[in-house]
């Protein structure tokens, strides 16, 4: 998600490069967010090649900008030893 938060939307293949995951495992993570509405999925033809593209909806944007949000508190509370 935090690859998507930061640009309007990706191609499939940029986010297995960005992410390093199988085909597999990124499409499995997807379906999952997809089906919580944090993810909206395209699929269409770049020319004759298909091309999946993949953006945080509003819901996922507002979730993750809380999930972010509770991290920097709970980071923020740590000291460095």
């Amino acid at each position: 998600m935090s690859y998507l938060y930061v640009v309007e939307s990706a191609d499939f293949v940029f986010l297995r490069n960005q992410t390093g995951l199988t085909n597999g495992n990124l499409s499995s993570h997807l379906s999952k967010l997809e089906t919580a509405g944090y993810v909206e999925i395209e699929k269409k033809f770049k020319g004759k090649k298909p091309q999946t593209m993949l953006k945080l909806s509003i819901e996922g944007r507002k979730a993750f900008d809380l999930y972010r949000k509770k991290m920097e508190q709970v980071l923020g509370g740590l000291s460095e030893k």
